[in-house]
C-alpha cells in the first residue's frame, strides 16, 4: 500500500525573512556609501569606540601643534621686526661714524664741526627713538624680561642720563616656543667690567690721551677718576688719582609709599635709598715720562691710559664711564663740537671712534641672538610639520577608510543586495491563483 506525503508550503515566513534580508543588505550598502562620500569608516564613536579615541586623541595633538605654530609665528615676526631694527640701528651708527671720521678733517672750522655735531644729534635721535620701537601689538621689541612701553629712559638732565627701565636678560626658549624680545639693556647699554668705554677730557689743551684700555685683569667698577699732574722732574711724571664712585644702599626704588593700618591708627612709611659717594685718592704714583711717547697712568681699578704732551703741575684728566650707546654719542657730540683746534677734533674723534665701535659690537652681538632665534624658529618649525604628519597619519589610521577595501566591499554588498530583490520578486510570484487557468 502505498502512502502519498503531502507538504504545506506556507509563503508568509518566506516573505518575512525575504524583507528582513533586504532591510538588511539596504542598511549595510548606505553604510558603506556613506563612508565612501565622506571617506569615513568610523561616523559615530559606536561605530568603533577605540578608533574613535584614537582619532579624538591624534586631533587633540594637531589642535595643540597648530596652537604652538601660531604662537611661533607671532614670536618670529616680533623677533624679525627686531632684528631689522637692529639693522636700521646700525646702519645709523654707521652714518654717525661717517660723521665721527669727518669731523676729523684738518681744514674744518669750528662752525664745521658743530654743524657735523647736530646732524651727529640728529641721529641720536633716530636711534633712540628706534630703540623704543614696538612690534604689530603693541610691545616693546627690546623689552628684555619685561619693561615699560619704552624701555630706554633719557636724557635725563642728571646722572644717569639714560637708563634701562625693566628686567634685564633673555628669556628662555622653550621646546617649541622661542623668545619674543630682545633684550635691549645687553644691546644699547654699557658696563664699565665688560666694555670700558670712558669718555676723557684734559684741562690742559697741550696734553691728548688715547682711548682707555682694560689692563690684565680687568676690573673696573664704573667709578668716575681724576687724574691729577703733581708734578715732572726729569724723565718722571708724578701724579695722583681720585675715584669716586656713587651707589644706592639699599638698592629701593626712590619714593616708595608703604601705608600700614592697625586699629585706629595709620602709618605711612616713605622708603628712600641712601645714596653713597666714595671718594679714594692715592697719590705719590709715578711713571716713566718721554717726550715722544708721554707716560701710561695707572692706578684705576684695571684701567690703563696713555697720556701724550707735556705735563704740567696742576693739571687734570677726568675719566668717566659711557653708561649707553646714546651717552656715546651725546659725549662725541659734546667734544666734536666744542673743539675748537684741529688737535682737540682729532682727539675727540679718536676717542668717539674707539667707543662707538665697542658700542656697534654689543649692538651687533645683540643682533646676531635675534638671526640665531630666527633659525631655532625656522628649525621648530620644520619640527612641528613633522609632528603633524605623524599625528594626521594617527588620525588617518583611526578614522579613515580604505578606499579601495571600501569599493570592493561596496560592488560586493550591492552585488548581493540586487540578487537578495530578485529573489523577492521571483517569491511574490509563488501564488496559487498564478496556477489556475
Amino acid at each position: 500500500m502505498s502512502v502519498t506525503a503531502f507538504s504545506r508550503l506556507g509563503t508568509a515566513n518566506a516573505y518575512d525573512n525575504t524583507l528582513a534580508n533586504l532591510t538588511t543588505r539596504q542598511n549595510n550598502l548606505a553604510n558603506l556609501q556613506e563612508s565612501l562620500s565622506s571617506g569615513k569608516k568610523i561616523t559615530t564613536p559606536s561605530d568603533d569606540p577605540t578608533g574613535a579615541a584614537q582619532a579624538e586623541r591624534a586631533l587633540n595633538r594637531l589642535a595643540r601643534i597648530a596652537t604652538d605654530q601660531r604662537a611661533l609665528e607671532t614670536q618670529r615676526n616680533a623677533i624679525s621686526t627686531a632684528e631689522s631694527t637692529l639693522g636700521d640701528i646700525t646702519d645709523a651708527m654707521q652714518q654717525v661714524r661717517e660723521l665721527v671720521v669727518s669731523a676729523g678733517n684738518a681744514s674744518f672750522s669750528a662752525a664745521d664741526r658743530k654743524t657735523v655735531a647736530l646732524q651727529i644729534t640728529g641721529l641720536r635721535e633716530r636711534i633712540l627713538t628706534l630703540s623704543n620701537a614696538q612690534d604689530s601689538n603693541g610691545q616693546p621689541l627690546f623689552a628684555a624680561l619685561g619693561s615699560a612701553l619704552k624701555p630706554i629712559a633719557g636724557p635725563a638732565s642728571t646722572a644717569p642720563d639714560y637708563t634701562f627701565d625693566g628686567l634685564p636678560g633673555s628669556a628662555a626658549a622653550g621646546t617649541y616656543a622661542i623668545a619674543s624680545t630682545l633684550d635691549g639693556e645687553s644691546a644699547f647699554m654699557l658696563q664699565p667690567v665688560r666694555d670700558a668705554v670712558y669718555n676723557v677730557k684734559t684741562s690742559n689743551p697741550a696734553l691728548s690721551t688715547d682711548p682707555v684700555s682694560k689692563a690684565s685683569p680687568p676690573q673696573p667698577n664704573g667709578a668716575s677718576y681724576s687724574i691729577g699732574i703733581t708734578n715732572l722732574v726729569g724723565n718722571t711724571v708724578t701724579y695722583s688719582v681720585t675715584e669716586t664712585l656713587t651707589a644706592s644702599t639699599p638698592p629701593a626704588t626712590p619714593n616708595t609709599t608703604t601705608t600700614t593700618t592697625t586699629p585706629n591708627t595709620t602709618t605711612t612709611t616713605t622708603i628712600t635709598p641712601t645714596i653713597t659717594t666714595t671718594t679714594t685718592t692715592t697719590t705719590g704714583l709715578t711713571a716713566p715720562w718721554s717726550a715722544a711717547t708721554g707716560f701710561t697712568a695707572t692706578g684705576m681699578q684695571g684701567l690703563s691710559l696713555q697720556v701724550k704732551g707735556t705735563p704740567a703741575a696742576g693739571d687734570t684728566i677726568s675719566v668717566d664711564p659711557n653708561t649707553s650707546v646714546f651717552a656715546t654719542i651725546d659725549k662725541a657730540v659734546s667734544d666734536i663740537g666744542s673743539a675748537t683746534s684741529s688737535g682737540a677734533a682729532s682727539q675727540a674723534v679718536t676717542q668717539a671712534l674707539h667707543n662707538i665701535d665697542i658700542s656697534m659690537a654689543r649692538i651687533s652681538a645683540i643682533r646676531g641672538q635675534a638671526g640665531d632665534l630666527l633659525n631655532r624658529a625656522d628649525s621648530i618649525t620644520a619640527t612641528n610639520d613633522k609632528r603633524n604628519i605623524e599625528q594626521e597619519a594617527n588620525r588617518s589610521r583611526a578614522e579613515d577608510i580604505d578606499m579601495m577595501q571600501g569599493i570592493s566591499d561596496f560592488q560586493k554588498q550591492q552585488t548581493g543586495y540586487q540578487a537578495a530583490l530578485q529573489s523577492y520578486a521571483q517569491i511574490q510570484k509563488l501564488s496559487l491563483f498564478n496556477f489556475i487557468s
